[in-house]
């Protein structure tokens, strides 16, 4: 059965890999105590990886990226770029729970159908050990850095915090060490949004005629105002200068935009776990609490705020550098756009990656 962008955004295993790459890295034990089976995960490098396989720089994508890092972060990897690939061998997998080619919802199960509601619940530790189980099959013993952006800097802080030996330093940007009761209202708000919707079929929808799109649509709007400032959406929306107010509800249209680019490359079901996943994200969890945790820090922690992230304030980011022995001083990054300062302020990340890859060298010296 061919499935249409009106069921679901995913890759899916008929589709054209592009520049995707595959590795299976078997059956993944879980934080809950189930076991996902035979897990695949999807990929891009760029770069070449050196002969003692000690130039490799890992990629945690955010939640919404995938693997083809260029497309979402511009300007970031490449020849004489921040992550310059005449030096490093770049790597970025598609977390388990995507739907991107990893093993996720919309992913097909050992019995030949899709995962649907029976794909298990995953937390951001278990996305890490994916990671993990993927780099000990790629033969890499050891990342130059770990960096990513808003999920992806939660994945990198459990790679310092949890496997300190693996990583040179990370970078951990628009991030947090903990889940706020502010995201978590947010994130469960936007999960009520797909699942109200009537398309949703409790989670097994692919066998349908549509999917719970118009749900994701509006999980994607609440998410892109936080994402976004209000100084932002004021500017572009307000009033002009005789008076005209309509310019106003342009912002409707907009909101729809971004729900349509989403629906387009997304599934529902992916949105559901990786949000729970971040729900659920407490480096403190069974060690101790937060304080005890960041206190064992041991490698470089470089931690970038934006001034103006209103999911993330920079307290979060802040509270980090303040409890991690080994962080650096608070990176920030100046931006109108808020949240998604991280994808738009390339400028200044490259400037804060290529610090953190400066930190790895005088660390391993």
């Amino acid at each position: 059965m061919q499935i249409s962008h009106d069921i679901t955004g995913a890759w899916l295993e008929f589709h054209d890999p592009g520049q995707r790459r595959f590795l299976n890295i078997g059956d993944l034990p879980l934080e809950s105590g189930e076991v996902l089976p035979d897990v695949t995960i999807a990929y891009q490098s760029w770069g070449e990886l050196n002969s003692d396989r000690s130039n490799a720089v890992l990629i945690n994508h955010a939640l919404t990226g995938w693997s083809d890092v260029p497309a979402w972060w511009p300007e970031m990897v490449g020849p004489g770029l921040p992550i310059d690939t005449h030096q490093y061998f770049v790597i970025c997998p598609n977390v388990i729970g995507g739907c991107q080619g990893s093993t996720g919802p919309s992913s097909l199960a050992p019995d030949g159908k899709r995962w649907g509601s029976r794909f298990p619940y995953l937390t951001v530790r278990d996305m890490v050990s994916a990671e993990v189980a993927f780099t000990n099959k790629l033969g890499i013993s050891r990342y130059v850095i770990a960096v990513g952006p808003s999920l992806g800097g939660m994945r990198s802080l459990e790679w310092a915090i949890q496997f300190p030996d693996r990583v040179g330093a990370i970078c951990s940007i628009g991030s947090s060490a903990v889940a706020t009761g502010d995201q978590i209202g947010t994130w469960t708000t936007e999960i009520h949004a797909i699942k109200a919707d009537p398309h949703f079929h409790g989670g097994d929808y692919y066998d349908k005629e549509r999917g719970p799109v118009e749900g994701m649509g509006i999980a994607r709007k609440i998410a892109h105002l936080s994402y976004r400032t209000e100084y932002e959406m004021d500017t572009r929306f307000g009033r002009d200068l005789q008076g005209d107010e309509t310019g106003r509800y342009a912002v409707t249209s907009y909101l729809d935009h971004q729900a349509l680019k989403l629906q387009r490359r997304f599934d529902a079901n992916t949105y559901i776990a990786l949000e729970s996943a971040m729900i659920s994200h407490d480096i403190g969890r069974d060690r101790g609490g937060v304080n005890e945790a960041l206190s064992s820090a041991r490698v470089p922690i470089v931690v970038a705020s934006i001034d103006t992230d209103r999911l993330f304030p920079p307290r979060l980011q802040q509270e980090i550098v303040e409890l991690a022995p080994s962080a650096l001083p608070l990176q920030r990054i100046s931006s109108p756009f808020g949240h998604d300062g991280f994808l738009i302020e390339v400028e200044t990340v490259g400037s804060i990656i290529r610090k953190t890859l400066e930190s790895a060298v005088i660390h391993r010296a």
